[in-house]
């Protein structure tokens, strides 16, 4: 039953649609540590 689930569209553009946004999600999240005025990195203390 499972393998005919994820045969589906909709399923499979649904499932292909929230892995590219959470890879996006997570690159602006990196993007916010670069330059300067970066966020805090845990290892600029040292």
């Amino acid at each position: 039953m499972f393998q005919r689930f994820i045969k589906r569209p909709w399923v499979a553009f649904l499932a292909k649609t929230v892995a590219y946004f959470l890879i996006m999600l997570f690159l602006v999240y990196l993007y916010g540590y670069s330059g300067v005025t970066g966020g805090h990195f845990i290892y600029n203390e040292f």
